[in-house]
């Protein structure tokens, strides 16, 4: 065998071991952002989902809730408002429809109907305009709750507005909403959906230098007052529901924050 075959084989060789090498490394790293994608999906950040007390974590490309087959509605809504996700943009509303990723079944939209009462969006139709397919999946019936229409277009909609303020000014912001749920509630429809006496919202900013939390609690009626005045603790509204809203955190600054009711830090 000649000088020059052997060179050819020798090159040959090597290539072959680069090309398996790059093919492993692409492999692994492909396999390390799927076990990634388990944890975070590209609209809602799931580190910051709260507990569920009922076991029905249902996920959403949009947004993620905790359906309570007791009350025919979620426990609570969560979702990523990112700064990109904030559109002016105007879809068609479409029909309302049964979530059929609950597997208790989600209560139909004809409960709601000559009730009396709003069907109130959690994650509103206005956080996700950022594209047809996540505007319209706020249509679900998992996603919504009865509300007074004074509630409902009134002080309910100012802290959606307020909302998407913050998302812009801090860069994005993570959301939770929902009703106080428990027992005894007046209840719609055939399959009794129970109508909340008060609804919460819980915001975090961490893509600001400092870590920041900001509670709503709000009774389920009109008001005109500003809506600093329904600042309360995390803690105030975890122990009226039952939820641990961010177990993710490391524990020192979950607990100082979520026992703060101060709104300093933040822009009214």
């Amino acid at each position: 065998m000649s000088r020059k075959t052997v060179y050819s084989i020798l090159s040959a060789v090597i290539l072959i071991a680069i090309y398996s090498y790059d093919l492993y490394s692409e492999k692994g790293k492909a396999e390390q952002v799927v076990n990634q994608g388990a944890s975070t999906k590209e609209d809602t950040n799931e580190y910051f989902l709260p507990t569920s007390t009922t076991n029905q974590i249902v996920h959403h490309e949009g947004y993620s809730l905790s359906y309570s087959e007791q009350h025919e509605q979620a426990e609570w809504v969560a979702y990523e408002l990112k700064k990109s996700h904030l559109s002016n943009t105007n879809f068609k509303r479409p029909y309302f429809e049964v979530d059929k990723m609950v597997k208790t079944k989600a209560a139909h939209w004809k409960n709601y109907k000559k009730s009396g009462y709003d069907r109130g969006h959690l994650c509103p139709a206005g956080d996700r305009k950022y594209s047809k397919a996540a505007h319209d999946e706020t249509f679900l019936t998992s996603n919504i709750s009865p509300q007074t229409h004074s509630f409902n277009a009134g002080i309910w909609n100012r802290l959606e507005q307020k909302t998407r303020y913050w998302a812009s000014k801090y860069d994005g912001v993570f959301v939770v909403s929902g009703g106080v749920l428990k027992k005894g509630l007046k209840t719609i429809g055939e399959e009794k959906v129970s109508v909340p006496n008060q609804f919460y919202k819980v915001i975090i900013d961490n893509n600001s230098s400092k870590t920041k939390m900001l509670a709503f609690l709000m009774p389920h009626e009109d008001s005109g007052k500003p809506l600093y005045e329904f600042v309360v603790s995390v803690d105030e509204v975890e122990e009226l529901t039952g939820i641990d809203f961010f177990p993710e955190l490391e524990d020192i600054k979950e607990n100082k924050l979520e026992a703060s009711s101060s709104y300093r830090d933040w822009s009214f």
